[in-house]
């Protein structure tokens, strides 16, 4: 059992802890309906509360979303690495603390009559609010706070604020019953001592509570934000506005920087890290960016798809992407946000891991997926793909490697387009459909004697049956051109010609149970394929999983090392942990140190070569064979 007010009463309630606005709701809800003039006051107190706890909800939620908007923030990050599942989930229900503050503030309404009827506006109540601020709130806070670094108050209390690696605005709301109970007490203060003399106001009210959690995600941003001009031009700022900076030493080391909002407090108390200043300077001038070793180069595929990202919702972002309903409403949101990135810039960070010691980024071309079956988008979309390689060879970067349709082979030849018209490049460009063929392959029973393949001419249908008839698998290839099927028969040795077999018709895999399908198939082509049959695929989007006595594959996937760090968002549809294959490809590529292009078409001799080496360094393949 936990020490007392160390756990939320409706930690295990879930997304069902929201019942507890329901009386507020309510009480609005009749007020407006059953009521012909709003002159109850427990009507106003409560819009009011749920007003209040809405906007301040959204007030964090727009700091985190700037935290993560790597494409802006990337330079002047004090905690390098990202935020990991493990901290995500941790701080899940990061929220707590409004439901709780506004329970007790509906308390205080029947407690205090004089909260019962406030104008609008009160000059005196700010005035009053802030010298109360200064003179209680910011000592009080002080003190306490030491407190909490002692030894029982921490282990029981503060550690779980602090277990967060990298803060952010939403950690600021992660603590304890106890830690909440006491700060609520801090933000009261003001606001009840000016009410008491008669000075309150709505907009005290909302201003103060307000500014008060601004400061508090400012403080938690992990972006130092505060230029370092203004305290070398008004030095006095430095003991009245603490930085993010400054907060992050208190992270890091917790026996400095205690304050509240004003370093004063730590310069009296002798707890001022004398680092803070010189450390704030170096991160307000933006030479904090790293150079990433490893680019994945990936694309958005809808509007809906574009919000899960670690800028927009970074809980939604930490898990397997499908539609839900409550994303409706922000559609027009992300539609306009995407044009204005589009506009401004051509390619955007979505988000980035450590592996070895090494960074790994993932930029995104903001076109949609239907964009590139488009004829007359062609030129554009390559045009963007070479910019984002030019940028990614000055900067630095070792190698970068397409996803999906950045590589299409009718767009630009599998990235062969951009090495063949700069040949002078440094960053190796990778298509990663190598490992993608191994996936595949390895999914494939070693005892199996025929397989039919759609999209058999493709860049992965020719690799897949350039390697299966080596091994004496017959491979039905099923293609209309037989000008391409020779081609590819030609390029196996003479001795493995015959198991190659060119099929125009489905009927012809009636009695074949090992299906892989590079191109779509109906619900009705699949029929042709015997009880018992499994659908390997490499096709975008993947097939329906229409027969029920049949199994069903994934796309290629690998599951990435335990030791990576900072991976907080998945990669699309894919679980916590897993990449798509071709990622998995372009990251071997770059922990290998390979130096030659990975483009154009697939060399076979490779692909054990390729699997050999991702196994190596951790990597696992993700089985894909459930029963539907």
């Amino acid at each position: 059992m936990g020490a007392p007010l160390s756990a939320w009463p409706w930690e295990n309630f879930g997304i069902f802890k929201y019942l507890l606005y329901g009386p507020f709701v309510a009480k609005v809800v009749h007020g407006m309906y059953y009521e012909q003039d709003y002159s109850d006051q427990s009507f106003i107190w409560s819009l009011h509360l749920l007003i209040l706890c809405g906007l301040r909800g959204f007030l964090h939620v727009l700091w985190n979303s700037y935290s993560n908007m790597l494409f802006v923030t990337r330079n002047r990050r004090i905690f390098e690495q990202g935020v990991d599942f493990k901290q995500i989930d941790q701080e899940w229900d990061w929220d707590n603390f409004l439901i709780l503050q506004a329970i007790i503030a509906s308390m205080a309404y029947f407690i205090f009559p004089f909260l019962q009827n406030f104008p609008v506006w009160n000059v005196k109540g700010v005035i009053v609010a802030l010298l109360l601020h200064v003179a209680i709130s910011e000592p009080l806070y002080y003190w306490v706070h030491r407190k909490f670094h002692g030894h029982y108050l921490f282990t029981n209390y503060h550690s779980v604020h602090h277990s967060a690696p990298v803060p952010q605005s939403l950690t600021a709301g992660n603590a304890t019953v106890l830690e909440h109970l006491i700060l609520t007490l801090v933000i009261g203060i003001p606001i009840v001592g000016a009410s008491l003399m008669g000075y309150g106001s709505a907009s005290l009210i909302y201003g103060y509570v307000l500014v008060f959690d601004f400061l508090r995600c400012l403080g938690h941003c992990n972006v130092e934000v505060v230029p370092h001009q203004l305290f070398q031009t008004f030095p006095f700022m430095r003991y009245v506005l603490y930085t993010p900076t400054y907060h992050s030493l208190h992270h890091i080391h917790k026996d400095c920087n205690f304050c509240l909002f004003m370093p004063l407090f730590d310069a009296v108390g002798n707890t001022l890290n004398r680092k803070s200043w010189e450390l704030h300077k170096s991160n307000s001038s933006g030479n904090g960016s790293r150079v990433p070793d490893f680019v994945f180069l990936a694309h958005i595929v809808d509007v809906t798809s574009s919000m899960h990202a670690q800028f927009c919702l970074r809980s939604f972002a930490s898990l397997p992407f499908r539609t839900r309903f409550f994303l409706v409403p922000f559609w027009p949101i992300a539609l306009i946000s995407l044009l204005a990135m589009w506009l401004w810039s051509k390619t955007f960070l979505f988000s980035f891991y450590y592996l070895r010691g090494r960074l790994h980024q993932t930029w995104v071309v903001p076109r949609f997926g239907f964009q590139y079956f488009l004829p007359f988008a062609a030129d554009g979309i390559n045009k963007q793909i070479e910019q984002a390689i030019l940028r990614a060879d000055k900067i630095g970067v070792k190698v970068i490697s397409l996803a999906a349709l950045n590589k299409n082979e009718s767009l630009n030849g599998g990235g062969k387009l951009f090495v063949d018209k700069h040949p002078n490049l440094r960053v190796r460009v990778v298509h990663g459909n190598t490992l993608t063929a191994a996936v595949i392959l390895d999914e494939i029973p070693k005892d199996v004697e025929e397989v039919f393949l759609t999209g058999a001419t493709s860049k992965l249908g020719r690799a897949i049956a350039l390697y299966l008839c080596r091994k004496k698998v017959k491979v039905l290839m099923l293609t209309l051109s037989t000008d391409r099927f020779q081609r590819i028969q030609k390029e196996a040795p003479p001795e493995y010609q015959s198991y190659l077999v060119q099929v125009t018709k489905y009927q012809a895999a009636q009695h074949c149970k090992t299906w892989i399908v590079g191109k779509w198939i109906t619900p009705r082509e699949q029929n042709w394929a015997p009880r018992g049959t499994h659908f390997h695929q490499f096709v975008v989007p993947p097939i329906l999983s229409f027969r029920r006595d049949c199994t069903y594959g994934d796309l290629a996937a690998m599951r990435l090392p335990q030791d990576v760090q900072g991976l907080g968002s998945c990669e699309y549809t894919m679980e916590r942990g897993v990449v798509h294959a071709c990622h998995a490809g372009g990251v071997v590529h770059s922990l290998e140190g390979w130096t030659h292009h990975e483009v154009g078409a697939i060399d076979v001799d490779r692909i054990d070569v390729v699997w050999e080496a991702a196994l190596k360094h951790g990597l696992r393949p993700v089985s894909s064979g459930s029963t539907v």
